[in-house]
C-alpha cells in the first residue's frame, strides 16, 4: 500500500467539492481531491443549474444571496461552455392565494436588498407568451442565473490544479477518517484536515449524518430557441420542496443556452433505484402542461435522474465533524447545492483557515441542533 500526503483530501469533485477545491488551493495548501466518479457526474450533472436567492429562513436567504454574488463575480471568468445567463426567475402564481404569496416574497426580498418585481397577468403574458392564461401573475427576480454545472465543476477544478491541486478521479474511498482517505485499491492519501464533500453519498464516508438521499428527474427537449425566457417555477413548488416524507412533483422549467428546455422537478424519498420511474415523470411533465400546455408538442431527447442530499431542515452541512477530529463536512446541499457551492468553499475555507466570515457560520455547523436551524 503506498501512501501520499496533503494538507486537505476532499472526497466528492461535484460542483461543492470543487468550489472547496479552488478555494483551498487558491489560499496555498495542498488540496487532493478525490472521486469515485467522473467530474460533476453525481448530483451536479442532475441538477438545473438554478443559481437562485430563496428566503425558507434567514439563514437560507442568507447563504444562497451571499452565493449568487460569489457566482456573480465569478462570471466574468467563467468559459463559454459553462453557459452562465442571468435569465431572471419567474415564481408564477397560479391564483390569488399565491399572488398573496408573491407580495410576500417581494417585501421580503425588497426589505433585503434584492431586486424584485410583481407582475400582474398581463404582464407575465407579455414576459412569458407561452404560458397558459388565467394565471394571477408571477414575482421576477430578475438577477437570478442559471449556469450548466459540469462545465462549472470541470472549471473550478482547473482552478484548483493551477494552484498545484491533485485529482484522484475514478478512485473510490472505503474509509474516510480526519487523518485521510482509503481507496479502494489499498493506496491512502493521508491529510492533515480531510472533507467530505460526496454529496448523497455522505453517509456512507461518515456514518451517522442525517442526509438522506433525495431523488428527481430531469427532461431536456429539442431545440426551440426563444420558447421560454425566463427559469419558470410555480409558487407551489415550495410546497413540494417542503414534504420530506411523500412523493411530489412541481413545474419547473428553464431555458439553456442551446435553446433547448430543462423540464423539471420532482421529489422522491426512500428511493435507491436509479432508472426513470414512468409514473412521477408522467406526473411531472402533466404538471409541465398545466401552465404551458403547447409543452406536450415539444420533442424530448433525453431523460435522466440523480439524488439530492437532503437534511431535515434544508440547510447544508457545513464545517468541523462534531465528534471526529479534522474531518470536516459540506454537504446536505439539496436541491440548492449548484447555487450555494461557492458560498460553501468560503465558509469551510474560512473555518479550516481561521478566517473571519462574511456571513454567521453557526446555522450550518454540522453540531447544530436542527429544530434551531430551522427557525435561524
Amino acid at each position: 500500500m503506498s501512501s501520499s500526503s496533503y494538507d486537505i483530501v476532499i472526497v466528492g469533485a461535484g460542483i461543492v467539492g470543487a468550489a472547496c477545491a479552488a478555494e483551498l488551493a487558491r489560499a496555498g495548501l495542498g488540496v487532493a481531491v478525490v472521486e469515485a466518479g467522473s467530474i460533476g457526474g453525481g448530483a451536479t450533472a442532475a441538477g438545473m443549474g438554478h443559481i437562485v436567492v430563496m428566503d425558507d429562513s434567514e439563514a437560507q436567504f442568507a447563504l444562497t444571496k451571499y452565493s449568487q454574488d460569489l457566482w456573480r463575480e465569478l462570471a466574468r471568468e467563467l468559459p463559454h461552455d459553462s453557459e452562465y445567463e442571468e435569465c431572471g426567475t419567474l415564481w408564477v402564481a397560479a391564483d390569488d392565494e399565491e399572488m398573496a404569496e408573491v407580495h410576500r416574497k417581494k417585501e421580503f426580498y425588497g426589505s433585503r436588498g434584492v431586486r424584485v418585481e410583481a407582475l400582474d397577468e398581463k404582464a407575465l403574458r407579455g414576459a412569458e407568451p407561452n404560458l397558459r392564461e388565467g394565471l394571477a401573475g408571477a414575482l421576477l427576480v430578475p438577477a437570478d442565473s442559471v449556469t450548466y454545472p459540469p462545465c462549472s465543476a470541470r472549471y473550478l477544478l482547473e482552478q484548483a490544479q493551477s494552484f498545484g491541486a491533485q485529482l484522484f478521479i475514478g478512485k473510490p474511498v472505503v474509509e474516510l477518517t480526519g487523518n485521510g482517505a482509503k481507496l479502494s485499491d489499498g493506496n491512502f492519501i493521508s491529510a492533515g484536515i480531510s472533507v467530505n464533500a460526496a454529496g448523497s453519498w455522505s453517509p456512507e464516508l461518515t456514518p451517522g449524518l442525517n442526509v438522506q438521499k433525495r431523488k428527481g428527474h430531469l427532461v431536456i427537449t429539442d431545440r426551440y430557441p426563444g420558447y421560454v425566457r425566463h427559469q419558470l417555477v410555480e409558487l407551489g413548488y415550495l410546497k413540494s420542496a417542503h414534504s420530506i416524507s411523500s412523493d411530489s412533483v412541481a413545474f419547473n422549467v428553464q431555458p439553456r443556452a442551446t435553446g433547448q428546455l430543462l423540464i423539471g422537478s420532482s421529489r422522491q424519498y426512500g428511493v435507491e433505484d436509479k432508472g426513470v420511474d414512468h409514473h412521477i415523470l408522467r406526473r411531472m411533465i402533466d404538471r409541465a402542461c398545466e401552465y404551458m400546455p403547447r409543452l406536450s408538442k415539444l420533442s424530448a431527447v433525453r431523460v435522466w435522474t440523480g439524488f439530492r442530499a437532503a437534511t431535515p431542515d434544508k440547510l447544508p452541512l457545513i464545517g468541523p465533524h462534531p465528534e471526529i477530529k479534522n474531518l470536516f463536512l459540506a454537504t446536505g446541499h439539496e436541491g440548492l447545492g449548484i447555487t450555494t457551492s461557492l458560498g460553501t468553499a468560503k465558509l469551510l475555507s474560512d473555518q479550516i483557515l481561521k478566517r473571519a466570515p462574511v456571513i454567521p457560520v453557526e446555522p450550518y455547523l454540522p453540531g447544530r441542533d436542527h429544530q434551531e436551524a430551522a427557525h435561524a
